[in-house]
């Protein structure tokens, strides 16, 4: 069956043995974590909600929390993916998992802030005292340069399978505290800081997309050159990873 399923991939991606049985394995593996079910919302409205009290507590620890169990990378590389490799059907895939998950992330931190101002939780004067979080809500150059150099490391990892690296990719990035940001500046009527981070999720989202696809198509046009020997050796050792 495996031998079957490599014979066929070889068939259906482009280029060498070795090359088509990691393009495969690489829409495998994001297609699988594109898909919007109950425990990527949980993940996202989990993550959202953290970096929803790091942003009104000013908790530098907090922020990095949410954005190492934010599970937004998938969708995210499986969008690149479907662009780099024109599988339609996976970037609709992604692109739900988006275009649900944020909005329902930010709207339950937005209730859960509407809530806490009468409960005293946090004043509603919260975001006029935060030095650590003035970045969110600030998008600059390094704003887009870190989401691709992210979105670089995490393609790379992807294809390579080190998924250790991701971490760094996770943390790395301000896609969760900008969406967390967004929710509470707009509770709290800061509507151009809500503004402002709208755009760093914008700028990051976008960041890591074109970077991934970016990584994508020069693996295309590299792995086209890869000797024989290595694409028999690439072969065998995804073959025994599916076993």
């Amino acid at each position: 069956v495996l031998s079957r399923r490599a014979d066929e991939a070889e068939s259906a991606a482009p280029g060498d043995g070795a090359d088509a049985l990691i393009w495969d394995e690489v829409t495998r593996q994001t297609g699988e974590d594109s898909r919007l079910t109950w425990s990527y919302l949980a993940f996202l409205v989990l993550a959202t909600q953290l970096a929803a009290i790091g942003i009104v507590t000013d908790s530098t620890i907090a922020i990095v929390g949410a954005m190492a169990v934010g599970p937004e990378f998938g969708p995210l590389a499986a969008l690149a993916v479907a662009l780099a490799r024109r599988k339609w059907s996976l970037g609709r895939r992604a692109a739900v998992a988006l275009a649900v998950g944020f909005p329902v992330a930010m709207g339950l931190a937005a209730l859960t802030a509407w809530l806490s101002v009468p409960l005293g939780l946090f004043p509603a004067d919260a975001l006029d005292t935060g030095p650590a979080v003035e970045f969110i809500y600030h998008p600059g150059p390094y704003s887009l340069i870190v989401a691709v150099l992210a979105g670089t490391a995490g393609m790379l990892s992807v294809i390579s399978r080190r998924s250790a690296a991701l971490i760094g990719v996770f943390i790395s990035v301000t896609t969760v505290p900008a969406a967390g940001f967004v929710a509470v500046a707009l509770v709290l009527g800061e509507f151009q800081k809500a503004a402002g981070s709208a755009f760093q999720l914008l700028l990051n989202l976008v960041g890591i997309v074109v970077s991934a696809v970016a990584v994508l198509l020069f693996y295309r046009v590299v792995s086209k050159r890869l000797p024989e020997a290595t694409a028999l050796q690439l072969r065998g050792q995804l073959r025994r990873i599916h076993s």
